[in-house]
């Protein structure tokens, strides 16, 4: 970083935005320095140690931190962002660019007459959002704008269902050649990449020959591949050895999104699982995760539920679900593998109704809660709860051990992604229970376990939400603060950025009245008030695979 730069180079009239004496981090993982920091035309035109520049506006930052918008490269925001364009609770966290379309559920493409399937199939993920006919040019082309940068990917389980409905088999040729085609259109257009979701159906009937296909495609088009892999649980090591399979085999660099070993009987082997990574890299190949640092993760109801319920999809599974065959076998699987995949938790306590769009009174409850107000067992709850409301419930899971959170924490390889959605404390997004991560999980990193718990310096952890995530998805000119530079900034006074959602009570913003949110030059977040602005832009990868 330059000490200064001479105030005669800069046009004076051009400096939007000057930030004095803040603690500049400026994503290399380097330790922090007192510098001023310009913005003009979007882009930081200065950082220096005194800049003595006319601007439109100055900010006092003594005793905040500057650093780069934090990059949250695993959301699923392409559900809320259409109807909550403000982005509020990233946004607020200092999040300023989302990678959005992950664990093969994108919104996007829809062929025609394929619109109720997909809708009904994202219905516990997306329960408010309108869908449509649509390629995924359309749908870059027609995103709407934002408060936040988003980069799309493309999903499998959508390429799946576009070609195959639920059919539970391998794909013919014919239908593997149109997912191909479709995820071709979608790279051509700019999309950043695959995503799969190999946990569940139809993703989980994917075998090997079917993903190196889509993965041949990924490396024609220089594009990554983002998995939600195939168990989290009880074979999460044979999962993590799939996507370095995909790696070595496609020669494409591969993410494992929100990564965890859950259940009780996996604690203690994500440290095993970072050390596979670790031997990828090592020997060339480029495999990375990512994670949010909560012990609960979230997912549809159904899919806690063995693979085979959901078989032939939504409606056959309502009609399966009643039947008491199909409740002695869902609790005799339940009792041999814990979850479909999330393994064995402690009690029925573990699992929280989060959205319920045709129940919304019992947002909050637990099964166990449940069961006992209805006097029935936890697998006939749920089997009922399911039918009652179509299939759409959401749930959080606490199933995650925390000394396995502070092992991906310290690791300076693991990049952080919330894996949750933009959403707000008013309006249709502030529905039902979400998991805190939507609202606290940048806060949560640099309070909890910089701060309070010391596992590493502020300026790995902030690397690790920026310049090393800017690397991995390969962006040109965001990630860092460096000259010329886009203007993507967070300011925050470390000692006032706390994370305050609980699981109780998910909707709050975190601590901060000083948090300043600078996206594409523009002021967002305003002292912790949003100003309504929305600069954010639609990310494309080029043929060489770089996004801008």
């Amino acid at each position: 970083m330059p000490d200064s730069r001479h105030p005669s180079s800069i046009p004076p009239a051009a400096i939007d935005l000057l930030v004095r004496n803040a603690m500049v981090y400026d994503g290399t993982g380097g330790p922090g320095r007192i510098a001023d920091l310009a913005i003009a035309d979007g882009a930081i035109a200065a950082i220096g140690a005194v800049l003595d520049l006319p601007a439109a506006r100055t900010i006092d930052a003594s005793g905040l931190a500057a650093a780069p918008g934090f990059i949250d490269i695993k959301t699923h925001s392409d559900f809320v962002l259409p109807i909550n364009p403000k982005a509020e609770s990233k946004v607020r966290q200092g999040v300023t660019t989302e990678i959005i379309g992950h664990c093969g559920f994108s919104v996007a493409p829809v062929l025609p007459g394929k619109v109720q399937l997909l809708k009904d199939y994202l219905s516990p993920s997306a329960p408010w959002l309108p869908f449509r006919e649509m390629g995924f040019p359309e749908y870059l082309d027609t995103f709407p704008a934002a408060s936040v940068n988003a980069g799309m990917l493309v999903g499998h389980n959508t390429l799946r269902l576009m070609a195959m409905g639920m059919e539970q088999r391998a794909p013919t040729a014919g239908e593997l050649g149109l997912m191909c085609e479709l995820l071709e259109e979608g790279l051509r257009a700019g999309a950043l990449g695959l995503s799969s979701g190999l946990f569940t159906s139809p993703g989980s009937y994917a075998g090997r020959d079917e993903m190196v296909a889509l993965g041949g495609v990924c490396r024609r088009y220089n594009a990554g591949y983002f998995t939600h892999v195939r168990d989290e649980s009880n074979r999460v090591l044979d999962a993590v050895d799939e996507a370095i399979d995909m790696a070595e085999a496609c020669g494409i660099p591969v993410e494992i999104v929100h990564f965890k070993t859950s259940g009780m009987d996996n604690w203690g082997k994500a440290a095993t699982a970072l050390e596979r990574m670790q031997a990828a890299r090592a020997r060339g190949l480029a495999v990375h995760c990512d994670s949010h640092p909560y012990t609960a993760g979230s997912n549809p109801l159904k899919n806690l539920m063995p693979q085979w319920v959901q078989a032939g999809g939504v409606d056959e599974m309502l009609a399966r679900l009643p039947l008491p065959q199909t409740r002695e076998r869902i609790r005799a699987d339940i009792a041999r593998e814990g979850l479909n995949n999330w393994g064995r938790i402690p009690d029925w306590d573990c699992v929280q109704i989060s959205i319920s769009p045709h129940l919304a009174q019992h947002a909050g409850k637990t099964i166990r809660q449940l069961s006992e107000e209805r006097g029935t067992d936890p697998i006939d709850t749920i089997c009922d709860y399911l039918v009652e409301d179509r299939g759409a419930t959401r749930v959080l899971v606490i199933s995650i051990s925390e000394e396995d959170i502070r092992a991906i924490v310290r690791s300076p390889d693991a990049l952080v992604g919330s894996d949750g959605n933009c959403v707000a404390d008013y309006g249709t997004t502030s529905q039902g229970m979400p998991h805190p991560r939507f609202y606290g999980t940048f806060p949560r990193v640099l309070s909890r376990y910089v701060q309070e718990q010391q596992l590493l310096p502020m300026e790995v952890a902030i690397r690790k939400m920026t310049g090393a995530t800017a690397d991995k998805l390969r962006l040109v000119d965001r990630g860092y603060l460096r000259e010329g530079w886009r203007a993507d900034v967070v300011l925050f006074d470390p000692l006032d950025f706390r994370d305050q959602a609980t699981y109780s009570d998910p909707h709050r913003y975190p601590t901060g009245a000083r948090t300043t949110v600078v996206v594409n030059g523009v002021v967002v977040v305003d002292r912790a008030v949003h100003t309504g602005a929305t600069p954010g832009r639609v990310l494309r990868r080029a043929a060489d695979g770089t996004v801008a």
